[in-house]
């Protein structure tokens, strides 16, 4: 198949690479494995705050995250003009509270809430009286929280939904197989997939976790590597909680959908079967995960969990890597840092002006994948 333009890996990223292509005018072939993409998996956190999970897990790419913060903030921006776009994807941005159960870890956000600030977000902190108007559902072991406002939640499934929509929509063709090697000529990109092969002026590699076992034949090590996490949903209730939940020391995310329905996940590992098969769920994340979110917010306790799932995260080095890989100019890298649901806009809208010409909406150069050329 020969087209203008290919897209490798049809999670959130490709897909809006594709649709952002698609709508300047290119022919566009997306192309996915549909294996473990974390897109499909994902629990809908816009999150913009750093994560204490992250910084708890990896301290030394913790830094990488706090320099691209403003990143963040902008993208959690950009879903508002993709829903205005593309149709309704349950997104609420009424801020997030990071919950703090000590004055040791009321201090731990102090000092990340006079970092964040630094970086342009709106966050602020909040003692117990101050909680209990916005959150009168938290546990009563709880003294403070920090809030920024810059963070949000939306249904995974109605975007997805909408953005394979506007992809159709624009004529962009899809396909299912699995690419395992490109070639790459003066005037075309070839790629090898298990079931057929494509050829284009130039590829866009959007493939998360697989990204950097897909390029390695061109001379570039890029060390993405899949994560296999855990998550839940509960039955629907009446309580409403507004805000996404996350913990100073523990590793939780909460949040409701619009259906009444409560997401839990959070960074609880679940069992690596390969990247050929779905990762496993663990009876130890199930409990421990449910029993903190109940902890935390009490009526959850009263819920049946009626799903529970594990999906493929992607770790890197904390950044985003965006851009033309050195040497191999007709290969442009798309593949978001921590937390790449919240990136995807973003990141897709910068690949695609580096593809078109056009000024990107952020600048994609401390996000070049020259880094690991050395």
């Amino acid at each position: 198949m020969t087209t203008d333009l290919l897209v490798i890996g049809g999670g959130i990223v490709g897909r809006i690479t594709a649709f952002e292509l698609a709508k300047a005018g290119a022919r566009v072939i997306l192309v996915d494995a549909a294996q473990n993409a974390g897109s499909t998996a994902n629990a809908g956190s816009l999150h913009v705050q750093m994560q204490s999970r992250f910084i708890r897990i990896y301290p030394e790419h913790a830094p990488n995250v706090e320099r691209a913060l403003p990143y963040y903030k902008q993208a959690a921006e950009c879903w508002g003009t993709l829903e205005a776009c593309l149709g309704d994807m349950h997104l609420v941005r009424k801020g997030g509270l990071m919950l703090a159960e000590s004055a040791g870890q009321m201090a731990f956000l102090e000092e990340k809430a006079r970092r964040e600030e630094t970086k342009g977000l709106d966050v602020a902190l909040l003692d117990r009286a101050e909680l209990d108007r916005v959150a009168p559902w938290i546990g009563p072991q709880i003294v403070g929280a920090e809030l920024c406002r810059d963070e949000g939640k939306l249904n995974p499934l109605l975007a997805n939904m909408q953005l394979a929509k506007a992809c159709a929509d624009l004529g962009v063709t899809c396909v299912t197989d699995r690419v395992e090697g490109l070639v790459v000529t003066a005037d075309r990109v070839s790629a090898a997939g298990q079931k057929g092969h494509y050829r284009a002026s130039e590829v866009v590699v959007a493939a998360s976790w697989g990204s950097g076992a897909l390029v390695r034949t061109l001379g570039i090590d890029i060390p993405t590597a899949p994560e296999p996490l855990h998550m839940n949903i509960t039955e629907a209730c009446d309580q409403r909680i507004d805000h996404l939940v996350q913990h100073a020391e523990r590793s939780i995310t909460l949040k409701q959908f619009k259906t009444g329905q409560i997401v839990i996940g959070g960074g609880w590992p679940a069992d690596d079967h390969g990247t050929d098969q779905v990762p496993g769920v663990r009876a130890g994340s199930i409990v421990g995960n449910v029993a903190l979110a109940a902890r935390l917010a009490p009526p959850i306790g009263a819920l049946r969990i009626i799903r529970t799932w594990a999906g493929m995260n992607t770790t890197a080095d904390g950044a985003s890597i965006i851009g033309r890989l050195p040497g191999v100019q007709r290969v442009v890298m798309a593949v978001p840092g921590d937390a790449g649901y919240t990136l995807a806009p973003l990141v897709a809208q910068m690949a695609a002006s580096i593809v078109t010409g056009r000024d990107p909406p952020a600048d994609p150069s401390p996000y070049s994948p020259a880094r690991f050329a050395a």
